[in-house]
């Protein structure tokens, strides 16, 4: 698959694919799909949550999906930054895909079985929030699927007709 027309506007890019591409893109576009899915490598770096939140915007912009760029923003910086939290240093993988006209899939690949957990974080505490977030915006649906060498976690994100 070559790589989508966004791929240029986000810094820190790295066409390689690892071994979560097929979990992310499943494939060309299907028949039920309105463009085929759009992916990006990324290294693990705190800059990469930044080249995250470009690429998605780049692309659902491109898609004419405005509406949700703000909400999809919030949840791949939320994805990424757990990615990053897990300790591997592979390369994470960021990949959109547009299965129906009314969702919009997040998706965020990485070399680790860690499972993320969604915490109840008090009113004092600095972090915990991010899957809280991610659960509310997606009206908690939003999952992860277990690879045999890493997982891909997944935020369907509704569009507004």
């Amino acid at each position: 698959m070559s790589p989508p027309s966004t791929l240029s506007a986000v810094s820190g890019v790295d066409s390689e694919q690892p071994h979560c591409t097929p979990a992310i893109t499943g494939g060309e576009a299907t028949d039920d799909e309105r463009v085929a899915p759009a992916i990006v490598r990324l290294p693990y770096q705190s800059e990469s949550v930044a080249a995250a939140r470009r690429f998605v915007g780049a692309q659902l912009r491109e898609w004419g999906l405005d509406d949700v760029v703000d909400d999809a923003a919030v949840i791949v910086s939320e994805l990424a930054t757990n990615s990053l939290r897990t300790g591997c240093h592979t390369r994470m993988l960021v990949g959109l895909r547009h299965p129906a006209d009314h969702i919009v899939r997040i998706l965020v690949g990485d070399g680790s079985r860690t499972m993320p957990v969604m915490l109840q974080a008090g009113p004092d505490a600095t972090s915990g929030r991010g899957l809280a977030l991610v659960h509310r915006l997606t009206r908690g649906r939003w999952g992860v699927a277990l690879l045999p060498h890493g997982k891909v976690v997944h935020a369907d994100l509704a569009i507004p007709r």
